[in-house]
């Protein structure tokens, strides 16, 4: 938890403030009620963050065909904030990532037309990567300014992070 709020109830907050609807949450190892989320059931969880992009836009291609683009974050990002979100919204290219002081990071932005292949080439703890190396039109959005990219792997990662005074 950060500032009383569950990591993955945060990053519902901040998506749906900065105006992402619907905010689909993909759950593996753990299970359970995200209020004001769409949960979709990873069972692959175990071979890696890329089986879950591949549900998420699975389901989004399955049950949201109204949806042109969709921001992707993992929700251990408690420094993620509504204003980077929304800088990042601010793009129509086809291809967006964040950025913080010139490292690249979340969330990302893909436009429907490239979910295929972003799911095709998701594979193990490689998420989007591969795909976003393949990306000669990828956007990078300096989000630092707004927001902080740390993510927190461990609980020594929860112990020093810093939390900015925007969340």
């Amino acid at each position: 938890m950060v500032g009383g709020e569950r990591l993955v109830d945060r990053a519902v907050r901040v998506l749906a403030e900065a105006g992402c609807s619907p905010v689909v949450v993909v759950l593996g190892a753990w299970q359970g009620a995200v209020p004001k989320a769409t949960v979709v059931i990873n069972e692959a969880w175990s071979t890696g963050m890329g089986s879950s992009l591949r549900a998420g836009l699975a389901w989004l291609v399955d049950q949201a065909p109204d949806i042109e683009r969709v921001a992707i974050t993992p929700v251990d990002l408690p420094g993620l904030t509504v204003p980077a979100v929304e800088r990042l919204l601010g793009h129509s290219e086809p291809v967006v990532v964040g950025s913080y002081a010139g490292v690249r990071g979340h969330p990302v932005l893909i436009t429907r037309q490239h979910w295929q292949q972003a799911m095709h080439m998701a594979e193990g703890d490689r998420g989007a990567r591969d795909f976003l190396a393949t990306r000669r039109d990828l956007v990078v959005v300096e989000l630092g300014d707004v927001a902080s990219g740390q993510d927190l792997d461990t609980r020594e990662d929860l112990d020093h992070f810093d939390q900015p005074t925007q969340l």
